[in-house]
């Protein structure tokens, strides 16, 4: 979502964070869960906490 709503494709967001296309595209569907540093870049890359990246909805209505 934050990435749609920037405009980026994945290979956009992976050159951002130095990873390929296709690693951003398994993150998205759930098919690789990222290293804690890689999870960092992508936050930064949005400019947000990893918090606000990578959890997930129904936890977040669980607190």
């Amino acid at each position: 979502m934050l990435r749609a709503e920037r405009g980026w494709t994945q290979a956009e967001l992976g050159e951002r964070v130095g990873v390929s296309r296709n690693s951003i595209n398994a993150v998205e569907n759930d098919k690789f869960d990222p290293s804690l540093p890689l999870a960092f870049r992508i936050a930064d890359a949005f400019e947000t906490t990893v918090e606000d990246v990578f959890l997930r909805e129904d936890a977040s209505a669980e607190r």
